[in-house]
């Protein structure tokens, strides 16, 4: 293969979709697990609403979607992660829209959380062969 058909090909792409959701993923992370409560919630509004509790947790499901879409294919360890990665990131990206729509936060959000939607579930579409689907 030549690196202009692997820049053509799917698994490229896939690779692409991957790493930039994994980015935001684990930048969200990185906020939602370690920053102090009233710093985020300066940052978006919903933190300083819900309990410190559900903050750091979402920001660990922020962790393990990041490090899932990537870190399983780039070890060839457990590549199986990959699509349960993706589609769990699917899952989040619904349940977000739903949370902030439901407080009205649409406006400041949802363009993010469509894209995070879309990556995901081109990666779950496209790695879904590890599954043996």
């Amino acid at each position: 293969m030549t690196t202009m058909d692997f820049l053509t090909s799917l698994d490229f792409w896939l690779w692409v979709a991957a790493t930039i959701a994994a980015l935001f993923y684990l930048l969200a992370a990185y906020w939602k697990v370690l920053m102090p409560i009233p710093q985020l919630a300066g940052m978006m509004k919903w933190p300083g609403d819900v309990s410190p509790g559900f903050v750091r947790g979402i920001g660990l499901v922020d962790l393990a979607a990041g490090l899932g879409m990537v870190l399983p294919l780039a070890t060839g360890i457990l590549t199986f992660l990959t699509p349960l990665a993706a589609l769990g990131s699917v899952v989040l990206q619904v349940l977000a829209i739903g949370f902030h729509g439901k407080r009205g936060e649409t406006k400041q959000t949802l363009g993010l959380n469509i894209v995070l939607l879309a990556l995901s579930a081109f990666v779950l579409w496209g790695r879904r062969g590890l599954l043996g689907l």
